[in-house]
């Protein structure tokens, strides 16, 4: 069925590569994480590179602080099934050493890597090893010139400070680059990357930075990359929570499928419950969350507690469940009533319609890939 208040219209942006992952373009927007172990302990990092793999990362960024972590960089490349992004502050000899270990991306923060000569240095080795690079721009680490001509961070400061160092790498022949200009305000990050995406065509790497914990940085972020995101900015996203990375990604994919742009793993609509709850809403949704954390292909679930709205949710969703009296709830498959189950037996049995429903959709993409 068509919806087109449903659609969004995404900036056009030129497309480059990170490793083998497009960027920009048509390309699904990416989700992004970073991980938080020591860079030099290659073991611990590659563990938790494939923990984010696992939860759906597109790309992992790791810092490399040092030579200790250039110098692991070479394992956790090879190790890692998704591009790897060194982050680079300060010392541009770690940004040569990185794209010789392998990165696919280098991101650097225009306002510590070093003058024009340093840059071009970085450029070289990047061109040389295939990487692309992610101009780094934060509102916390602006050049000294920007803030003496503008008095305090601002957005016009951050572009100002982006389309600098755009001129310096095209200056250097180099165009395989992202852009980001991230602040902890959100109203500055908004407005940054609204005057950012009218002045540049290539791709933009979101996020609201030190956005904060799980629930603060999760509603701070959603509130700013919903807006950008609606407004169809946004190649790249990256929500930076002071919690597990994973969270990181879990929550960007939730952005994303909230408005339509990527769809993976389990969609669960369910109601926040109350009095007329035929069975414990809240703690079976917990539960099925845990469950089918698993599972990669995009279905929809809902778990309503009554039947005030519980048939008309089930009809929009591919497998559902209805609370209802005697101690049992209707079974709704593909939006119709099918079956009834007992509530004891809920969880087993709609983890199984899942997992099955799940397993027949991996199989048809699979025949259509051959």
């Amino acid at each position: 069925m068509l919806r087109p208040w449903r659609h969004i219209e995404r900036r056009k942006s030129r497309q480059i590569m990170v490793g083998d992952l497009p960027i920009g373009g048509d390309a699904p927007i990416a989700v992004q994480s970073m991980t938080n172990t020591p860079t030099h302990d290659a073991a611990a990092t590659i563990a938790q590179v494939k923990a984010l793999e696992e939860a759906g990362a597109d790309i992992v960024r790791v810092s490399c602080p040092d030579e200790p972590s250039t110098k692991a960089l070479k394992d956790i490349v090879s190790a890692a099934q998704v591009p790897i992004v060194a982050d680079i502050h300060f010392h541009y000899r770690r940004a040569i050493e990185a794209a010789e270990a392998g990165a696919a991306c280098l991101r650097i923060n225009p306002g510590n890597i070093g003058d024009d000569k340093r840059v071009g240095e970085v450029v070289a080795a990047a061109k040389a090893n295939g990487c692309s690079i992610r101009i780094g721009v934060n509102a916390g680490s602006l050049e000294r010139d920007l803030l003496e001509q503008y008095g305090e961070p601002c957005p016009d400061a951050m572009v100002d400070s982006a389309l600098y160092h755009v001129d310096l790498l095209e200056r250097h022949g180099f165009d395989q680059y992202k852009i980001s200009v991230k602040a902890s305000d959100v109203f500055m990050s908004v407005a940054a990357y609204q005057k950012l995406s009218e002045a540049v065509d290539c791709p933009l790497h979101i996020g609201i930075t030190e956005a904060g914990g799980l629930v603060s940085g999760t509603v701070k972020s959603a509130i700013g990359l919903g807006n950008l995101l609606w407004a169809g900015i946004g190649d790249t996203i990256r929500v930076s929570l002071s919690s597990d990375p994973i969270d990181e990604v879990k929550v960007g994919f939730e952005m994303l499928k909230s408005l339509g742009l990527r769809h993976r793993g389990v969609t669960i609509i369910s109601c926040p419950s109350c009095a007329r709850q035929g069975f414990d809403v809240i703690k079976t949704v917990e539960t099925l969350e845990q469950r089918l954390a698993h599972i990669a292909e995009p279905i929809t679930l809902s778990i309503i507690g009554c039947v005030v709205n519980g048939p008309g949710e089930a009809r929009e969703t591919d497998v559902g469940f209805t609370g209802g009296g005697s101690e049992a709830g209707m079974v709704y498959l593909a939006g119709q009533p099918d079956h009834k189950k007992p509530h004891d037996e809920m969880v087993d049995h709609l983890v199984e319609l899942v997992e099955t429903k799940a397993a027949e959709m991996a199989a048809q993409k699979t025949i259509k890939g051959n």
